[in-house]
């Protein structure tokens, strides 16, 4: 798993605008599953039943990351619609986003050229003003560590990031440390360290 942080939508977002008569509605939704993406799609889908297009895509993942997409054009022409707002979504600089466009025509036909703009802008202008919070992959760790020790690691926790989920306090004191997964090896090495090698710590997993 990567360790960086990005960027994922805070909200649900929608911004409308007409272009050359036809009328462009541009809703973008957290998506940090594909499950809750199609959902998502469904649901504008429903919402507007009788658009000529729902076209939509999403990026399920870290900000610009192709593992996993999906994407479609919804009766646009091949190539006019989902194509281009899958690539203004991996440029956004946004991750776990799903985004749907719908079209209701104007009577004005756009032309191939017309259409992959239309449907490019509408994703990008969409982005500019999306609210948005940061993603930070975190690891869950067990931490075992000798009584003399644990003032020292409580100090310092905070300047890993590392949040106390659990304790345990037998012969010896169990620890539960959520933390970033990009602080891990910093923490470990300093954990280390300030025990003298007499810490035990363990990677459990992401946390839930």
């Amino acid at each position: 798993m990567d360790g960086k942080r990005y960027r994922v939508p805070a909200r649900l977002h929608r911004v409308e605008q007409e272009l050359q008569r036809s009328r462009f509605i541009t809703t973008l939704a957290p998506a940090p599953t594909v499950e809750e993406a199609k959902a998502f799609i469904a649901r504008v889908r429903e919402e507007f039943p009788d658009a000529n297009h729902n076209c939509w895509a999403y990026v399920v993942g870290p900000a610009g990351s192709t593992a996993t997409v999906g994407m479609s054009d919804d009766g646009e022409p091949h190539g006019t619609a989902g194509r281009p707002m899958l690539t203004a979504l991996l440029h956004g600089g946004v991750g776990e986003v799903a985004v749907v466009v719908t079209r209701y025509f104007g009577g004005t036909l756009l032309g191939k050229g017309g259409l992959v703009r239309a449907y490019t802008g509408c994703v990008q202008q969409a982005l500019e003003a999306l609210p948005t919070t940061e993603r930070v992959p975190r690891v869950l760790l067990a931490v075992e560590l000798e009584y003399a020790s644990v003032d020292g690691v409580r100090r310092m926790l905070p300047g890993y990031e590392a949040e106390l989920v659990a304790e345990e306090y037998a012969a010896t004191v169990g620890y539960r440390l959520a933390l970033p997964l990009a602080q891990v090896e910093a923490f470990k090495k300093a954990l280390l360290d300030l025990t003298h090698g007499q810490a035990l710590l363990e990677v459990l997993d992401e946390p839930a």
